[in-house]
């Protein structure tokens, strides 16, 4: 299987926000308002569902999940009796939240589209939003091009968002108080439209393609190293299985959300590499 996709898991309406946690991948099947685990002989379990669409998805240290609302711009925060208000990030994200990286402090970023992307408005950059793990909000991040996947390196010292309409990657450094300095380009992407990414041990980002139908993976500067072709569309990726060597893609024919024409044609896809994953998510 080393280097080819195969699937793990169909029948998905829109996975995306995958992430590796007790042994099992967790992620939003965005448009059924669902998030969902399945483990590595594809046996999958519907954790909770989320009305208002699930999108990121991570940890506090304490290990209660937090997740992402899209429409209703929330944080949420999973409790014993079920979903409760984490942070409301309303007056601070332009539109609908999106992607989000949790560091190991538990402080969230979360990403935002900026724009009514699905009925074509005029484009406006979105922001990063840091909640803390008492639900406090505050930007630290502006002007991004539809920032989507993060990833915190294994340091907790550079942050690197994905700016999708921006085709590129790009890195702040960390302070000790979550907020981030020293704005750069990490990766100009001319060629793709970078959605979900995650981060190996040698400091590459595996980097989700819709529009190439594959998986890159992509060292600072930006040489692309190894593409993986996938069924269709990834719309995000991420490192896991026991040793972080089983790359998962999350694949769908269309991010469309109108639930009048939404179809089961998600899927979570798998193939191993060399490189082990590292870092956050």
């Amino acid at each position: 299987m080393s280097g080819t996709f195969s699937v793990l898991l169909d029948g998905l309406a829109f996975p995306e926000g995958p992430r590796w946690h007790d042994g099992r991948l967790w992620f939003s099947d965005m448009h059924f308002h669902r998030v969902v685990a399945v483990d590595l002989g594809g046996n999958a379990e519907t954790i909770v569902e989320v009305p208002s669409r699930p999108s990121g998805l991570g940890w506090l240290p304490d290990g209660r999940l937090l997740v992402v609302s899209m429409r209703d711009r929330k944080l949420l925060r999973l409790e014993p009796g079920g979903l409760v208000p984490h942070a409301d990030l309303s007056d601070m994200a332009s539109f609908d939240c999106n992607d989000m990286v949790i560091d190991a402090q538990g402080r969230a970023y979360v990403g935002n589209f900026g724009y009514d992307l699905h009925a074509q408005a005029d484009f406006k950059t979105a922001e990063l939003v840091m909640v803390t793990p008492d639900g406090d909000t505050c930007v630290v991040a502006d002007g991004l091009d539809f920032p989507n996947g993060t990833v915190i390196t294994p340091d907790g010292r550079t942050l690197v968002v994905a700016e999708s309409r921006g085709r590129r990657l790009t890195a702040f450094d960390v302070s000790s108080d979550g907020l981030l300095s020293g704005r750069r380009e990490w990766a100009p992407l001319p060629d793709s439209v970078p959605d979900g990414i995650c981060l190996d041990a040698e400091g590459a980002i595996w980097i989700a393609s819709p529009m190439g139908a594959e998986v890159l993976r992509v060292r600072e500067g930006g040489e692309v190293t190894q593409r993986i072709p996938t069924s269709t569309q990834p719309f995000a990726c991420m490192l896991g299985g026991p040793q972080r060597c089983t790359l998962f893609a999350c694949t769908a024919e269309s991010s469309d959300p109108d639930e009048t024409r939404v179809r089961a044609t998600g899927r979570i896809e798998i193939a191993e590499v060399e490189v082990p994953g590292a870092g956050l998510p």
